[in-house]
């Protein structure tokens, strides 16, 4: 007759932390090293759609400059006033003084 062994109890692997679930961040950052946008060569953002080809905040290479009124505060961002205005100054003081060439300022009397 052949020896019966003495029933063992199962002895059931309890999952690891790392095999528990799929994570969706600090393991899978890593992976994430492939450029979609690049620097755009007109609005200077990191927008560029290198396979698309275009900007997803100025809309290049379209002629025309991507804007919607349902974003207030991007028009806010690029209106006029918002960068250094170096021409424009210049034409609201001409316009002030009725755009005089040739000619020097009348003089202000003084009081």
């Amino acid at each position: 007759m052949a020896q019966v062994r003495p029933h063992l109890p199962v002895r059931r692997k309890e999952p690891s932390q790392n095999t528990a679930k799929m994570t969706k961040g600090t393991c899978s950052f890593g992976k994430k090293n492939n450029k979609t946008h690049i620097v755009c060569r007109r609005c200077g953002k990191r927008s560029y759609h290198v396979q698309k080809s275009t900007c997803a905040s100025c809309g290049y290479p379209a002629a025309k400059l991507r804007k919607y009124n349902w974003s207030e505060k991007a028009l806010r961002r690029r209106t006029t006033g918002a960068g250094r205005m170096a021409h424009l100054k210049d034409v609201q003081r001409r316009f002030r003084n009725g755009f005089r060439e040739g000619s020097q300022a009348p003089k202000k009397n003084a009081n």
